[in-house]
């Protein structure tokens, strides 16, 4: 992880990593917005489910420019 090498497993642990930090900055911005309205144990709850949902994505992008970008 520390030399710049992407492979599979590298890969996976960044992937889980970012989708734990995204879970957690979903639970905290739910329990910001709608903590009040629909409780926060809730709002965290679905803040957390649908956070990983743009970060996914993006990481696995992210993974084929590098791999795209290495190969120059």
């Amino acid at each position: 992880m520390v030399f710049g090498d992407v492979t599979l497993v590298t890969g996976l642990l960044w992937l889980l990593i970012a989708s734990l930090i995204s879970m957690v900055g979903g639970a905290i911005g739910g329990m910001m917005l709608a903590g009040k309205e629909i409780g926060y144990s809730f709002s965290a709850m679905l803040g957390a489910l649908f956070a990983p949902a743009g970060t996914i994505p993006t990481l696995v992008l992210g993974f084929i420019a590098l791999n795209f970008l290495s190969g120059f």
